[in-house]
């Protein structure tokens, strides 16, 4: 899995995975949770770019967290 990927398991048992790609001028970043054909995605302006893990994981943690 690239970099820019990766895999969260949550405390419940929940995977999700993540992505984090940088364009040009913009920043898309994406968590779809295992099993789930919808995919959650962001797409970011230039000055939120070079975003931690943990950043890009807050973005969704409202979808995340719905049951």
């Amino acid at each position: 899995m690239p970099d820019n990927e990766w895999i969260r398991t949550f405390a419940d048992g929940k995977k999700v995975k993540f992505s984090h790609d940088e364009l040009m001028d913009a920043t898309f970043i994406t968590a779809q949770i295992e099993g789930n054909e919808v995919v959650y995605s962001i797409l970011l302006n230039k000055a939120e770019t070079n975003l931690s893990r943990e950043e890009v994981e807050g973005r969704f943690e409202r979808e995340l967290s719905k049951k």
